[in-house]
């Protein structure tokens, strides 16, 4: 099925966009953790792949204001043709924005899953070799109850995996799992 843009318009689009290396690693693990979501629930695979891949394109642009973060965004990936439910899950990862909530699984994969990226590379930095194949998933759990670390990260974002079926233990896994398969484009 067509989306609008495939994957390697999408990314040339977001290196158009960002210029902070960080951040294009982020949309990559989310990118990443997206697939493996879909897969696991049974969803299409390129178009959650898309939205993981995208959903921070606005970023540098409004300098990551959070009342303004996506709604860019969508104003970008309208102009390119994307496809509409695409769109809406990213303008909904980010309900900061505009006070609409998440209704459906790829709204509720797409705020987990790219929030729970950054918990997992905060993880892997803490660990002595850097690298993320060497975190477990009970150390991404443990982590999640620790408030004061990577304090910036969403505890309850994080837990809307319960709405998808996935208990912390499972979400954690997948993720992770996910980021590792990609360790070299994230430098980890």
């Amino acid at each position: 099925m067509s989306y609008g843009l495939n994957r390697e318009e999408a990314l040339a689009l977001l290196k158009d966009h960002l210029q902070n290396r960080n951040m294009i690693k982020h949309c990559l693990a989310s990118e990443a953790v997206m697939i493996a979501l879909a897969e696991k629930l049974g969803e299409d695979r390129e178009k959650w792949g898309l939205a993981g891949l995208l959903h921070d394109i606005d970023t540098e642009l409004v300098h990551g204001d959070l009342s303004e973060h996506t709604l860019e965004a969508e104003k970008i990936l309208r102009d390119k043709g994307l496809d509409e439910e695409i769109i809406r899950a990213i303008k909904l990862h980010n309900e900061k924005a505009h006070g609409e909530k998440r209704t459906e699984n790829f709204h509720f994969a797409l705020a987990a899953g790219e929030t729970i990226t950054g918990l997992i590379i905060a993880t892997t930095l803490v660990y002595p070799d850097k690298k993320i194949n060497s975190v477990k998933p009970k150390s991404i759990k443990k982590r999640m109850k620790e408030k004061s670390f990577a304090a910036s990260v969403s505890r309850d974002t994080i837990m809307e995996c319960e709405k998808l079926g996935m208990d912390i233990d499972e979400f954690a896994w997948v993720c992770l799992t996910a980021m590792q398969g990609i360790s070299d484009d994230l430098g980890l």
